[in-house]
């Protein structure tokens, strides 16, 4: 599958979009609250999704794989942007608690 675009929002789902054909290829359920944002690795392997107060990494490249490869816990309120470093082996979160946070994947 090629990702062109991903989107998630309130209703706890993250989807998958074709471009060209503006159809909806996956969807994914985010279990524990709205998602506030998305960022692809620099690999476009990985979909970072942060939520309330959970992030979670989705494998992009394999529609079988419904549930997250990987939960990052440590933020106590909403996380409202993330970011990757270059190479992709950090993952950075900035949340209303207050706090930035930087992953070591």
């Amino acid at each position: 599958m090629s990702v062109i675009l991903a989107t998630a929002g309130y209703d706890h789902k993250i989807r998958f979009w074709e471009a060209p054909s503006g159809m909806c290829s996956r969807t994914l359920r985010f279990p524990d609250s709205q998602v506030n944002c998305l960022e692809i690795t620099p690999d476009k392997q990985f979909l970072a999704a942060g939520g309330n107060p959970h992030i979670r990494l989705y494998e992009i490249n394999n529609p079988a794989m419904e549930n997250p490869v990987l939960t990052l816990d440590g933020h106590t309120s909403a996380v409202t942007s993330l970011g990757f470093q270059r190479d992709g082996r950090y993952l950075y979160s900035g949340s209303e608690d207050g706090t930035i946070k930087l992953w070591d994947l």
